[in-house]
């Protein structure tokens, strides 16, 4: 006896097959964002020259190891934001602990990282805004910056090809946008009687050399305190710190202990406190408290990282809000995939800079 065939399935409808591929689509994006590499696009100045605004990047996860998402309640494909919206795209009620992968490679110096920022402190870890800055010290190393050179142990640092500082040019003569494009300078800002510009000794030689420029000096330390409006890290003043002189000073390691004197209070409390995990820790009268306790010495937790922008003079970085914390990484920078100059929409083609397409971050 013959048995009976199975009820065949019913064919699902077009729209049943679009969601369908639609939803297959968005767990294989989310896992290669997670797993593999993210697209990433440069929103400010602060890398120029090595990376331009309106560069679009990939970053590796799998470099330093693959994070976890700390934040399980999130629009996928979307980070703080919901598309084109002020909306938040996530929902911090359940947090679980960060683990990560291994890697197949350190944080070294001279990588050029992407990490959350450690300054928003009200907004969960892998939610915080996106930064890129170069690794200029790694954890256990002994920084300090003289005259705009970083020194890491005493011993001088290799700057990356492209760094930039800022530069007063005053002129004879009104100097036009076609001026500053001919010597691919993107950064200028009016100032009394000239112009501000952030650009290369190289080029800052060749504009000094023409016969109607007057001046083009390197600018002070005092114009970078004025133009981020703050005192440098973690000085707060009293070291007489400021961006081109700074330091020395240690960068903490897993497993390293340190007393805590005043110094050392005034310079990790605050890093202890927000980045550490302690359930119970305040830093009050220049000494640390951990649950309730006058703690006179404290042993790291995690590795930390020291990162500055290659355009020295108009960066936000380490110099102003301190160390990155290893869970705040995210990835290493590899290729600009695409690159868009600013401009008028119906320009696209003109706008692109060809040369940079698939081009390695060094």
């Amino acid at each position: 006896m013959l048995k009976k065939s199975k009820k065949q399935r019913k064919p699902k409808s077009p729209l049943r097959e679009w969601v369908d591929a639609i939803v297959f689509a968005v767990v294989v994006a989310t896992a290669v964002r997670w797993l593999v590499v993210e697209p990433y696009k440069i929103p400010t100045p602060s890398m120029e020259k090595s990376l331009l605004v309106g560069d679009f990047l990939f970053v590796s996860k799998f470099h330093y190891g693959s994070r976890n998402a700390k934040t399980l309640m999130q629009v996928p494909l979307t980070h703080q934001k919901l598309w084109g919206t002020e909306i938040p795209s996530y929902l911090d009620w359940i947090q679980i602990p960060f683990f990560r992968l291994p890697g197949f490679s350190a944080i070294e110096k001279g990588d050029a990282v992407v990490f959350n920022t450690p300054e928003e402190l009200d907004v969960p870890v892998d939610m915080r805004t996106y930064l890129i800055k170069r690794c200029v010290g790694i954890a256990g190393d002994t920084l300090s910056i003289r005259d705009g050179v970083v020194h890491i142990n005493s011993a001088p640092q290799k700057a990356p090809t492209e760094l930039q500082h800022s530069y007063y040019l005053r002129s004879k003569q009104s100097l036009r946008d076609r001026f500053f494009d001919q010597y691919k300078i993107i950064d200028v800002y009016k100032a009394q009687g000239g112009y501000i510009v952030m650009t290369n000794e190289e080029k800052a030689a060749r504009i000094r050399a023409l016969d109607f420029v007057e001046e083009m000096t390197p600018l002070t330390d005092e114009y970078h305190a004025y133009r981020f409006n703050q005192l440098v890290f973690p000085g707060k003043g009293a070291n007489n710190w400021t961006f081109n002189n700074f330091g020395p000073l240690y960068i903490p390691q897993e497993g390293t202990t340190i007393q805590m004197t005043k110094e050392n209070v005034a310079i990790y409390g605050a890093l202890i406190v927000n980045h550490e995990g302690l359930e119970n820790a305040t830093v009050s009268d220049n000494q640390l408290y951990i649950d309730s306790e006058v703690a006179t010495e404290y042993t790291f937790r995690q590795d930390y990282f020291f990162m500055m922008g290659d355009n020295r003079h108009n960066s936000h970085d380490s110099r102003a809000w301190g160390f990155v914390p290893m869970n705040h990484v995210v990835g290493k920078a590899l290729f600009t995939w695409f690159s868009l100059e600013e401009g008028s929409l119906f320009d696209f083609f003109g706008r692109v800079r060809w040369n940079r397409i698939l081009k390695s971050i060094e």
